[in-house]
């Protein structure tokens, strides 16, 4: 409920064009509000992941600052202590789904994607994942939405305010 509010204050804040706001009304929304706004959207997606991971118990999930979680529920048989780093182009196969199941985007099974880590235009949660994984190593990614695709979605299959769960095979890394 809190997003549609959200969403729809949005709306309303950016649909004025120039002529209407010479007749309109200033509105008395402060960095405090957004402020506000903001938190009550973490709250509820910190309880919406909770409620998830109650569903999923076998999943060991670590988390970080950031609020990534993160599950390598299978590691790689090579190359296992090195971690991609900055700079590296890692070969991964994916599937991003939310947290009622609905599958956003997935790679085919004999295809892959390349990403350079921390270079690419990749959700800031995959691209911290990365740098805690080795070659052959799958993961199990909860990405709340401000380290995902944040207020507007991806504009395409990723709705606004969106939590990702993310599953991850990492194939190959060549290093930089």
């Amino acid at each position: 409920m809190l997003k549609i509010i959200g969403i729809l204050i949005l709306l309303l804040l950016t649909a004025c064009n120039q002529e209407e706001k010479k007749d309109h009304i200033p509105v008395n929304w402060t960095k405090n509000h957004s402020t506000k706004l903001n938190k009550e959207f973490a709250v509820q997606e910190e309880i919406d992941i909770r409620l998830f991971l109650e569903m999923h118990k076998d999943w060991n999930m670590k988390e970080t600052g950031s609020g990534l979680r993160i599950y390598i529920y299978e590691e790689g048989k090579e190359d296992v202590n090195y971690l991609a780093k900055e700079g590296d182009l890692v070969e991964l196969q994916y599937e991003i789904s939310g947290l009622d199941g609905t599958i956003y985007d997935k790679t085919k099974e004999d295809e892959y994607v390349e990403i350079l880590v921390d270079k690419a235009d990749v959700e800031t949660g995959v691209q911290e994942a990365l740098k805690l994984m080795s070659k052959g190593d799958r993961a199990k990614l909860i990405i709340p939405s401000h380290i995902g695709h944040g207020l507007i979605g991806d504009l395409d299959k990723i709705p606004p305010l969106s939590v990702l769960v993310v599953d991850l095979h990492i194939l190959n890394i060549h290093k930089k």
